[in-house]
């Protein structure tokens, strides 16, 4: 029998996770000695991985601990033939053509004729952004678009090819009818190193298919708190399995040339340079604190493995790098010298190309999207800049000739963008209509081997009375609102930026996992219903539920008030697992997920429960292993992340101190195999973690709008068309004649609502919890502040007023007319009005249910972002005065 808890031994020190990770043969984790340094002290050096025996990269059983940054080999070497025909080529060129050189615009920004006008020398699309703006672009679409990029630009004095870089982060996802691979996570579970080499040339396949030369991927963190909305993009906490993995995504996506990338390769990315995954409570773009060893030691290690495989491209991280306490000081990222120039490209060795993340340097302290000599002189070389290209390109030249950047550190970045279009094949290749696989429909579709990865990410977590697998002429009831949900499948990073706003018939070449299952058992034998109203489950063999998270990307899936309870996020899977559970058939439930979550609740209620993560375009992978006979190595998947025991144990990694996990890193049961999982405790903080009712005090923020709704807020305008309140759809849009609200950019991208007031009568733009009041006491006994993010396009033309609710006509308002007028237009401020003031007001905060609104009655417009109520900001020195309110 298999029980979910670890093996006695299996706590350890930080200092042993440092040391390296060992998982056993059983599954269970266990923590290895530390292993020597190079012999002498001497700098380390990082080469080729020792190979299994199907020539890929060993996951080793444990990682020799580093003092300092390794010294990379990389598979790709330097040739003194190439580094000449580059030197003459940068001496021939204008300032203006470096800088073009440098330069990365989106593709709904820039036309062909303007990359050839100002010699760029990258472009992108990101995430939602096909040509022509549409969704459903054929590859002969994209192929064309890519031609006229890359015949404007050999037209050019320098005749230098532009390269095109795309999120294909689980197979070419932007692209309609291309196969969509299961998310990092899941791939994580199948602990298998070739499947990832395979999946990489897949995707390279599929680029090539379309265009475009640059993948940005990779995505190399080593997630540390579960919390963060990025976390499927990672492999493992494990950086074993990230290091293995590091190595072979980068052979399979640039090929297997020995001295260059092969030409169905592409350009690999190894992302994002460094720490994305250990940021506090997993907040997205927050701050890492690590010290330098755990850099080293944790957050290093893929990139170890992706460089040493070759990878030619790097992309800087939005998080920062400070912790006081140790003297680390480097904050954004984007403009910290030490960690691109000293480490990265010094100690570590890389010569290829380090290119920022979208608009990343508009977040260094001074630096703006348009102008950051910063970041530049950092040692970024390739400047992601989105819509603001051309102010870039005036203000890095004049930056140049002001002597503010030096021109040697532009020739530099030049010099490694050469470089690696040249080991790209690009500077002598053909248009990219003419190049291998360009235009092949096969290339966009490999279902086979996603079908194999889908069988192979699979954890099998519980199997009571081994419900599973199921006989092969099982008659089931299939419920749940994922069991019939290409969107949900897939999950972000699939067709648009954030996943949502997708149908079924977007995903032309994918299969359900309700399809997948009338494929094994037969169409006879399936009965769907979603919320399994109506049916009796005791006219079927068996129940399976299909439920788990709804799609999201960065930002928009960190999770509110730090909880990582299952059942307050998507409550109406639990009303599905209720009507079913107990009425005559056993309930399996498919997890389709991002992430670890606290199910005891779900689990409770299943007989069997199988983590599909997120599965991809092909369900029928699922539906082999759930039925008997379809794939005869059944359920192999093991957790790459540990599974929490209560709702607040974040962060949980193996090897941390007091580690107590549900299911610890690598569990997972085999096909037939039962476990013996009793009942569950459900118990769950009422408040989430950190936050208290009545007379304590709230200690963690409480967040409202973050990128999108938090849940259980949802944002709405109000006015005479409709006070009832029209809801702003998940496009970030909706409109009255008083008020029109669409997305826009405060911080990061499309994290605001812009709201534009007519002056044709009085509206709002509010966030309400439509079920009802909180009671927020904790946040007036810690001092807290309501803290937003703001852009003032408008100053206010007539009375405006920031109000909180108690349900209706209970209310308090403060006077925020002069407030709006007072801050710089088209400049972000950031603003804090004390909860004492609300409080004064006649606020009753034993039953808030709208913590933010804002109300005027004439002319306005306004971005609002990042929307939270903050203990102890009150108490900041730039809090708002109640009596300033009035």
């Amino acid at each position: 029998m298999t029980t979910p808890s670890a093996r006695p031994g299996a706590r350890r020190s930080r200092l042993a996770v440092l040391a390296g990770l060992a998982v056993l043969a059983s599954g269970v984790t266990g923590m290895p000695s530390a292993g020597a340094e190079s012999a002498g002290g001497r700098q380390p050096v990082i080469g080729k991985p020792s190979l299994d025996l199907r020539g890929c990269a060993r996951i080793e059983k444990s990682l020799p601990a580093l003092s300092d940054w390794p010294r990379i080999d990389s598979r790709i070497k330097r040739n003194p033939l190439d580094e000449r025909r580059i030197a003459k080529i940068v001496s021939g060129m204008t300032l203006a053509e470096k800088v073009g050189q440098m330069t990365q615009p989106e593709i709904a920004a820039i036309t062909p004729e303007e990359v050839g006008q100002y010699a760029i020398g990258s472009v992108l699309n990101g995430g939602g952004s096909w040509p022509g703006r549409d969704k459903h672009a054929a590859p002969k679409a994209w192929l064309d678009l890519a031609d006229a990029y890359w015949d404007a630009s050999v037209a050019t004095r320098t005749k230098i090819p532009v390269i095109w870089g795309i999120d294909a982060v689980h197979g070419n996802n932007n692209v309609y009818g291309a196969t969509i691979f299961p998310h990092n996570v899941g791939l994580g579970a199948a602990q298998d190193p070739c499947l990832i080499r395979d999946i990489g040339a897949a995707t390279a396949r599929q680029i090539r298919a379309t265009g475009q030369d640059w993948a940005f991927a990779p995505t190399l963190a080593v997630v540390r708190d579960d919390r963060w909305g990025r976390t499927y993009e990672g492999f493992s906490e494990d950086p074993r399995i990230v290091r293995a993995y590091g190595y072979e995504a980068v052979k399979g996506l640039q090929g297997g040339h020995p001295l260059r990338i092969g030409s169905s390769g592409v350009i690999a990315t190894a992302k994002h340079f460094i720490g994305d995954g250990g940021t506090v409570k997993g907040v997205d773009q927050g701050i890492n604190p690590s010290s330098e060893a755990e850099m080293i030691n944790m957050h290093g290690q893929g990139y170890y493995g992706a460089l040493a495989a070759g990878s030619q491209t790097v992309m800087v991280s939005f998080n920062s790098w400070t912790n006081e306490e140790l003297g680390i000081s480097e904050g954004k990222l984007h403009g910290s010298k030490r960690a691109l120039s000293d480490i990265l490209k010094g100690k570590m060795g890389f010569d290829g190309v380090v290119v920022s993340d979208w608009n990343g340097i508009g977040q260094v302290a001074g630096c703006t999207n348009a102008s950051c000599p910063q970041a530049i002189n950092a040692g970024i070389d390739v400047v992601m800049v989105p819509n603001d290209w051309k102010a870039f390109i005036a203000n890095t030249i004049a930056q140049v000739e002001s002597g503010e950047i030096p021109m040697a550190r532009i020739d530099d970045a030049v010099t490694r963008i050469l470089r690696v279009k040249l080991r790209a094949g690009v500077l002598d290749g053909r248009k990219p209509s003419k190049r291998a696989h360009a235009g092949s429909a096969g290339a966009l579709e490999d279902r086979r081997l996603a079908r194999e990865a889908v069988r192979k990410s699979q954890v099998l977590l519980k199997n009571n009375g081994k419900v599973l697998p199921l006989a092969r002429n099982s008659k089931v009831l299939v419920v749940g609102k994922s069991a019939d949900s290409l969107q949900n499948q897939t999950g972000g990073w699939s067709l648009t930026w954030q996943g949502t706003g997708n149908t079924n018939a977007d995903f032309p070449n994918g299969t359900t996992i309700l399809g997948g299952l009338k494929e094994a058992l037969g169409e006879a034998n399936v009965t769907f219903s979603e919320t399994a109203d109506g049916v009796d489950p005791a006219a079927f063999d068996a129940v399976i539920a299909v439920i788990g998270e709804t799609p999201y990307a960065e930002g928009v899936g960190d999770l509110a008030r730090r909880s990582l309870e299952a059942a307050k996020i998507y409550p109406g899977d639990l009303a599905v697992l209720d009507k079913v559970k107990g009425k005559g058939a056993p309930v399996v439930t498919v997890y389709v997920t991002g992430r670890p979550l606290w199910v005891n609740k779900e689990l409770n209620r299943s007989d069997a429960f199988v983590v599909a993560w997120l599965p991809g375009t092909e369900g029928g992978g699922v539906a082999d292993l759930l039925v008997r006979g379809r794939h005869h190595q059944g359920y192999t998947g093991r957790l790459p992340y540990s599974w929490p025991k209560t709702a607040c144990q974040t962060p949980l990694n193996a090897g941390d101190e007091g580690y107590d996990p549900l299911f610890p890193l690598g569990y997972g049961l085999r096909s037939g195999q039962a476990s013996s999982i009793g009942t569950l405790d459900e118990t769950a903080p009422e408040f989430g973690c950190g936050s208290t009712g009545g007379g304590g005090e709230a200690s963690e923020d409480l967040e409202i709008f973050n990128r999108t709704d938090v849940a259980p807020y949802k944002s709405f305008i109000g006015s005479a068309e409709n006070w009832g309140g029209t809801e702003i759809g998940p496009d970030g849009q909706a409109a009255h004649a008083e008020i029109n609200v669409v997305q826009s950019d405060v911080n990061v991208q499309q994290d605001g609502l812009k709201a534009t007031w007519t002056g044709t009568g009085p509206a709002q733009i509010y966030l309400q919890n439509p079920a009802g009041g909180t009671d927020l006491r904790g946040y007036l006994n810690s001092d807290a502040a309501l803290v937003f993010d703001t852009v003032v396009h408008q100053a206010p033309a007539a009375r405006t007023v920031i109000s909180t609710h108690c349900v209706y006509p209970c209310l308090a308002e403060v006077v925020a007319t002069s407030l709006f007028a007072g801050l710089p237009a088209g400049t972000k401020s950031t603003v804090k009005i004390p909860v004492s003031c609300f409080a004064a007001g006649g606020l009753d905060l034993e039953n808030v249910n709208t913590p933010f609104l804002v109300y005027t009655e004439g002319a306005f417009s306004a971005s609002f972002a990042n929307v939270r109520w903050v203990p102890k900001a009150a108490a900041d020195p730039d809090a708002r005065k109640c009596s300033d309110l009035s």
